[in-house]
């Protein structure tokens, strides 16, 4: 698993770089080709193709979930590097380790000659680190009907499980006014600023941290000098929520918001292009269910067995999840410092990770 892992994190994945995601794909191609294994690839127009690999055995899948997208563009954060029991590289923990776990166990079970009776899917994604948009559609029709997804991003600290995420979701507003000199037409103008200001102001107030919902204008731009009335300006929302009531009624009271904004303002109007990302993952009894199941695996094989407390970040768990299928996530080896030069995996963690999974497909073999 450690040359395994080196070997895919000395591959640059960027998620813009499309040449390099691919190349990536095409060594995990290489690797997943095990009997019992059919493998497929799906097209994504301007990114890189995702894969998929599936059993012929019938009955409701086991999903394992994955991505072989990074962060970081070629030339920000390159190379592997072994020291202390850690290994330091982009990709390391998100989440070339989590698929290299994810490749051995399945190895095993071929070895042995059962895995072509597991019903079992595996996906690995190109556009997980931007929200899946390409992907989503192909991972929402591969977990219909799956008995379970397991999800393997990132470790967490004390091997902690994670059963909810948070759910995400962005707007682009535009603002349009009339523009007009300021000194000698001022009246004449409507000032998208201003209606902008407003509804940021209004948006900002909907931050409610009982619920979890929280609403962050991350950027502005607007207007072209100071002595001119802008006709247009715009900003970028941040919107993160832990229910679907909860995203659904932000996105009702972010309209009204602009509604209201643009009141007794003439000439102005706004609006939104975005909306929910990703849906939140919820636990609900059936995910619970699946926590404790994959926890005595995971206690079984020397690891921890606790869960994390709710993540505020979104992940493909998000994305099955919202059709029905229990889903846990955090299942890749342990480390931290994601999305920074600083990403580490504990290499003492592979080996029983990968045996938690090992004793969970295992157990499903036995049914």
């Amino acid at each position: 698993m450690f040359e395994q892992t080196r070997a895919w994190v000395e591959v640059n994945s960027h998620t813009d770089h499309v040449a390099g995601v691919d190349a990536m794909g095409a060594r995990l191609a290489e690797a997943f080709a095990l009997p019992g294994l059919a493998h497929e690839t799906w097209a994504a127009e301007g990114r890189g193709a995702h894969h998929v690999w599936r059993t012929a055995a019938r009955g409701a899948r086991v999903l394992l979930v994955g991505h072989h997208d990074t962060v970081f563009p070629p030339g920000h954060f390159e190379g592997w590097r072994e020291e202390g029991g850690r290994a330091t590289g982009p990709g390391a923990l998100d989440m070339k380790g989590g698929l290299a776990i994810i490749r051995a166990v399945l190895a095993t079970l071929a070895d042995a000659g059962v895995l072509a009776e597991l019903p079992l899917a595996v996906v690995s994604v190109s556009d997980e680190e931007i929200g899946s948009p390409t992907s989503r559609p192909h991972l929402e029709a591969l977990a219909r009907g799956a008995a379970c997804a397991l999800v393997f991003e990132s470790g967490r600290v004390a091997d902690a499980i994670v059963t909810r995420r948070r759910g995400t979701g962005v707007l682009r507003v535009t603002s349009r006014g009339r523009a007009a000199h300021a000194g000698n037409a001022h009246r004449e103008g409507a000032n998208a600023i201003w209606a902008l200001a407003r509804f940021i102001d209004l948006a900002q107030r909907l931050t409610d941290y009982a619920r979890g919902v929280t609403v962050n204008v991350g950027t502005i731009t607007g207007g072209t000098s100071k002595n001119t009335v802008p006709d247009e300006a715009r900003c970028v929302v941040d919107l993160r929520f832990e229910s679907v009531a909860d995203a659904n009624a932000l996105l009702a009271a972010l309209r009204a918001a602009a509604d209201e904004a643009t009141l007794g303002m003439p000439n102005t109007s706004l609006t939104f292009d975005g909306g929910v990302s990703r849906l939140p993952m919820e636990r609900t009894d059936a995910s619970a269910a699946l926590y404790r199941e994959y926890a005595a695996c995971q206690r079984a094989s020397g690891l921890g067995d606790g869960e994390t407390p709710l993540i505020g970040g979104g992940s493909d768990a998000n994305t099955v999840s919202a059709v029905g299928v229990p889903a846990i996530d955090g299942l890749g080896p342990r480390g931290a410092g994601f999305h920074t030069q600083t990403e580490y995996v504990e290499l003492a963690s592979f080996v029983p990770k990968a045996q938690a999974l090992l004793r969970f497909l295992w157990a499903r073999l036995e049914v």
